[in-house]
């Protein structure tokens, strides 16, 4: 990859981290992040640095991948001769309809989901990012490794990605950045990126598990998410509905005290009725 390239995908996600820590965090590590993205940027070749913080001004998504000949976040089809050019990597182009810069992911795009017929009705809540199928009360996993494995593989069991391990690979990979458990025994762990359809979550239920972190305390509520670039400003959304759900201890207990997939769907149905819209 195209060494300017890999630096603003990084810079990109210290950025879109930071959004995350003051959603479901409370603002915890934000000095640090502060300090690295500042020091990233300074990094950035002088040349390029005003067109990248003119891009970030406008939105945290500066930088779009290659998805089935399209832009990933606007959906511009592209010119083969184009597309060409950017897998070439030989200079930094342009999504020519959004401005965002354009990169070949290292590994193929990881559909997800299966397309909606017309005929069916809209989803609400939490059933438009997932389904009874992606819930996994009781874990057989004992740690954060097995934990995030076993959910990224019921994800692709149930045909919402098409890769459960390179999505392990990925979320755990995240995770090396910045642990995604929170306060309350909540952890979010997830992998950007996944294009080809929408943004979707499963959910796991534990006796506890060690997630790491600045957070006290074991882990027994697991979303994990794989989100399109495009869909990020929603993952906020639903992060932040699933946030305030899990504040109350009486939404935890009713959780965690489902015995199979069908009454965590539903107990996760009835807690987030008022919070994920």
């Amino acid at each position: 990859m195209h060494p300017v390239i890999n630096h603003v995908l990084q810079l990109q996600e210290l950025n879109l981290i930071r959004d995350e820590q003051k959603v479901a965090a409370k603002g915890k590590h934000l000095v640090d992040l502060d300090a690295s993205i500042k020091s990233m940027t300074v990094k950035l070749p002088k040349d390029f640095r005003p067109e990248y913080e003119k891009l970030h001004k406008r939105d945290p998504i500066v930088a779009s991948a290659l998805s089935d000949g399209h832009c990933a976040v606007c959906g511009i089809q592209l010119a083969i001769s184009f597309i060409q050019a950017v897998r070439m990597e030989k200079e930094i182009l342009s999504c020519p309809n959004c401005a965002r810069i354009l990169y070949q992911p290292q590994s193929e795009a990881r559909r997800t989901g299966q397309a909606r017929r017309r005929t069916a009705p809209r989803k609400m809540g939490v059933a438009r990012f997932s389904s009874q199928s992606l819930m996994i009360p009781k874990l057989k996993a004992k740690d954060k490794e097995g934990a995030i494995h076993e959910l990224a593989m019921q994800m692709a069991e149930a045909g919402f990605v098409d890769n459960g391990e390179h999505l392990t690979e990925e979320a755990l990979r995240r995770e090396t950045i910045l642990s995604t458990s929170v306060e309350h025994g909540l952890a979010f762990p997830h992998v950007r990126g996944v294009e080809g359809g929408g943004l979707a979550f499963a959910l796991g239920t534990s006796s506890g598990i060690e997630f790491g972190g600045s957070v006290k305390g074991k882990t027994h509520i697991i979303f994990f998410m794989s989100i399109p670039v495009a869909a990020s400003a929603f993952y906020l959304k639903l992060l932040a509905g699933l946030t305030e759900t899990f504040m109350k201890a009486n939404a935890r207990q009713l959780i965690r005290a489902a015995k199979d997939p069908e009454s965590l769907w539903k107990s996760l149905t009835k807690v987030t009725r008022t919070t994920v819209k």
